[in-house]
C-alpha cells in the first residue's frame, strides 16, 4: 500500500510537470521528492550528477560552436546533400536530420533544416508531409544513437556498472535506428495524396494562402571559424565514440579504467576551450544561443525527475521486484510499453530513461534486453505535443502535415510507430549478440 501511494505521488508529479512544461518538469519532480522525504521519511536517492554534467558540458560546447556559425555551416552541408537529389528527399531529409542530431547531441538542430526540406519538397511537387514527418522522427531517433546526447548518457550511466557501456549501446542503436528509419521512409513514400490531387492544398492555393518558399542561400561564404568550430566539435564527438568503443584509449586512474561518462565530460570541456582559442568565440554570446536555453531546461528537468525516480526505486526495489518481477519476466514487452507510455507523458527520452530503466534493472532485466527495447522511448511522439512536431506542422503551408482531428491521427504516428517496432525487432537480437 505504501509503495502504491508513493508511486501515485511520482506519477502525479510527472503529470503536473508535463502540464507546466519546460523547467516545470524538473521543479515538480523536486516537489514530489520533497513530499516523499518530508511526508513519508524516505531517504533521498542519488541525484543524477553525471548526467547533468554531461548535458551542461555538451550544451556549452555546442553553444560555443554556434556563436561562430558552426551550426550554420553544418546545416549548409546537409542542405547541399538534400538538394543534390531532390526527388529522394523522403530518404535524404531524415538521413541528414539523423546524422546531425547524432553529431550535435540535440534534436534542436533539426529546426534549421525545416525550411530546406519544405522548399525541396514543394519545388518538386512532392507531398511535404512525407519528408517532413520522416525528418522529425529521425531527429529524435538520432538522440538514441548519439554518444553525446543526454538520453544516451543516461542509459550509459545506468548500464555501465552492469557491463553494458556506451560502446555496446551504440553498436546496437546505430543499426536498429537506421533499419527503423529506412522501413518507415519506404512506407512514407506512399502516405497521403500527391499535391496535385490533394484537395486541401488546391483549396489553399486557390485562396492565395500559400507563399512559395524562398530559395536557399548556398552562395554566400561563411567565415572560416564557422567551418573550423564545427570540425572541432565533430572531432570531439568522434573521439568520444572511439573511446567508448575502445576502452584501452581511456587512461587507468586509481586502478580502474576511466568511465565513459567522465570521458564525455572532459572531452566536451576541451572542445569548448579549443573553439574559444582557435575560432575566437565570444564567451558573452554563449548564453544567448538558441541551443543553450533549452539545454539548461533539460538539465533541470533531468535533475528533478531523475532524482525523484531514483529515490522511489531505491526505497521500493524489493517490493517492485516482488510485485512486478514475474509479470515482466513472463512478458518482457511490458517494459517497452512502460518506456513508450512514460515517454509519451514526459516527451523526453532522457527523463524516461532515468525514470524507467532503474525499474527494469531492479526487476532483473538484462542490460541487453533493456537496450534492445530502448527505442520505445520514441513514444514521445505518440501524442502531437512535442515542440518539433508543432514546428514541423507550422512550416508546411500546404496543409499536408497535420496534427489530426482525433489527436492520435497526426502525420508523425505512422512513421514513428514503424520506427519503434522495427528498431526493437532489430535491437533485441543484436543486443543479445553484442552483450
Amino acid at each position: 500500500m505504501m509503495m502504491a501511494i508513493e508511486g501515485a505521488i511520482v506519477i502525479l508529479a510527472i503529470l503536473l510537470g508535463v502540464r507546466t512544461g519546460g523547467v516545470g518538469i524538473g521543479a515538480w519532480g523536486l516537489v514530489g521528492l520533497l513530499v516523499l522525504v518530508f511526508g513519508f521519511h524516505v531517504k533521498p536517492g542519488n541525484p543524477p550528477i553525471d548526467i547533468i554534467l554531461i548535458v551542461l558540458l555538451v550544451v556549452t560546447a555546442a553553444s560555443v560552436m554556434q556563436t561562430v556559425g558552426g551550426t550554420d555551416w553544418m546545416v549548409r552541408q546537409a542542405t547541399r546533400v538534400i538538394m543534390s537529389r531532390p526527388k529522394a528527399v523522403v530518404f535524404l531529409a531524415p538521413a541528414m536530420s539523423f546524422l546531425f542530431t547524432v553529431g550535435a547531441g540535440t534534436g534542436f538542430i533539426y529546426y534549421a533544416l525545416l525550411p530546406v526540406i519544405y522548399s525541396v519538397a514543394y519545388n518538386q511537387k512532392l507531398r511535404p508531409e512525407r519528408p517532413l514527418a520522416m525528418a522529425a522522427v529521425a531527429s529524435q531517433a538520432g538522440i538514441l544513437a548519439s554518444p553525446v546526447s543526454a538520453a544516451t548518457a543516461s542509459l550509459a550511466v545506468l548500464l555501465e556498472p552492469h557491463g553494458f557501456a556506451l560502446g555496446k549501446i551504440l553498436l546496437v542503436m546505430w543499426p536498429a535506428c537506421i533499419a527503423g528509419l529506412v522501413v518507415a521512409a519506404l512506407v512514407e513514400t506512399r502516405v497521403g495524396k500527391d499535391l496535385a490531387d490533394d484537395p486541401e492544398f488546391q483549396r489553399r492555393l486557390a485562396a492565395g494562402e500559400i507563399t512559395p518558399p524562398e530559395p536557399v542561400d548556398l552562395i554566400s561564404k561563411l567565415p572560416a571559424p564557422a567551418r573550423n568550430s564545427a570540425l572541432i566539435f565533430l572531432g570531439g564527438v568522434l573521439l568520444v565514440v572511439a573511446m567508448g568503443l575502445i576502452s584501452q584509449l581511456r587512461p587507468v586512474v586509481g586502478g580502474e579504467r576511466l568511465s565513459v561518462t567522465t570521458t564525455i565530460e572532459l572531452v566536451m570541456g576541451l572542445v569548448a576551450v579549443l573553439i574559444f582559442l582557435i575560432c575566437k568565440a565570444d564567451p558573452a554570446q554563449v548564453p544567448k544561443q538558441s541551443i543553450f536555453g533549452p539545454g539548461i531546461v533539460g538539465a533541470v528537468a533531468v535533475l528533478g525527475l531523475a532524482w525523484l525516480a531514483n529515490t522511489f526505486v531505491a526505497e521500493n526495489h524489493k517490493q517492485i521486484e516482488h510485485s512486478l518481477g514475474q509479470a515482466v519476466s513472463d512478458h518482457k514487452w511490458l517494459f517497452a510499453v512502460a518506456l513508450a507510455v512514460v515517454a509519451m507523458l514526459t516527451t523526453s527520452q532522457s527523463s524516461t530513461t532515468q525514470a524507467i530503466v532503474p525499474i527494469g534493472i531492479a526487476l532483473g532485466l538484462s542490460p541487453a534486453v533493456i537496450t534492445g527495447m530502448w527505442p520505445a522511448c520514441q513514444g514521445m511522439y505518440i501524442l502531437p505535443a512535442n515542440g518539433s512536431q508543432i514546428a514541423t506542422v507550422a512550416m508546411d503551408q500546404t496543409g499536408s502535415t497535420r496534427i489530426g482531428r482525433f489527436v492520435l491521427d497526426h502525420s508523425f504516428q505512422v512513421p514513428n510507430t514503424l520506427f519503434i517496432l522495427v528498431a526493437i525487432a532489430v535491437g533485441l537480437p543484436l543486443s543479445a549478440l553484442v552483450g
